[in-house]
């Protein structure tokens, strides 16, 4: 392993996450189970914020920051293996994942192509991919929610009120991962794995 991947997360590191979340008992309406979804999700979010912070400051060129950021994809995104079957426990992290996969996606694109030139602010964008969302078209959505992502990484606040007028789902779930992200990204300390 690179001292470039210790730095940032290691398997190690989501294994601990997975086992911890394995051992609680969970119970998805409690506040003590999402608030041990929000500390994985949030833990995984300082990692991609760590990494476009070492890019905006030249540590990483494009090339590094990618190859990095493809490293925690890498980690986080895979298939989570439970001792035992434990459907909480696979709900919870698939939530994890379903959360991050746009912040995966908005870095990327950050990285790429820098951030999007709104038309309109992000908000109108939050509603629009729910519109699409709703009409099936989860690629349109999902380009809404990167674009804002993108805007999020430069600076721009995000304010998640805007979910309270939202049906749970997808939209709904990658906002809340770029809210991670950008809490990340104001404080990129690492989530204590244990209380």
């Amino acid at each position: 392993m690179t001292e470039a991947e210790e730095r940032y997360y290691s398997l190690e590191r989501w294994q601990n996450w997975l086992t911890r979340v394995e051992e609680e008992e969970l119970d998805l309406e409690s506040e003590e189970t999402g608030r041990l979804l929000m500390n994985v999700q949030n833990d995984a979010a300082i990692a991609i914020a760590k990494i476009l912070i070492a890019y905006d400051d030249e540590t990483l060129d494009e090339e590094e920051a990618l190859d990095e950021l493809a490293t925690v994809h890498d980690i986080v995104m895979a298939e989570a293996e439970f001792e035992s079957e434990n459907e909480e426990a696979e709900i919870l992290i698939g939530s994890v994942q379903t959360s991050l996969s746009c912040a995966f996606f908005a870095a990327e694109e950050y990285l790429v192509a820098g951030p999007a030139d709104l038309e309109d602010d992000m908000e109108a964008y939050i509603l629009a991919a729910a519109d699409a969302e709703e009409a099936d078209d989860l690629d349109s959505a999902l380009g809404y929610i990167v674009q804002v992502g993108t805007r999020v990484i430069d600076g721009d606040e995000l304010d998640i009120d805007v979910l309270d007028e939202l049906e749970f789902g997808l939209v709904t779930e990658w906002v809340n991962g770029l809210d991670s992200l950008q809490s990340g990204l104001s404080e990129p300390e690492v989530v204590e794995e244990e209380d």
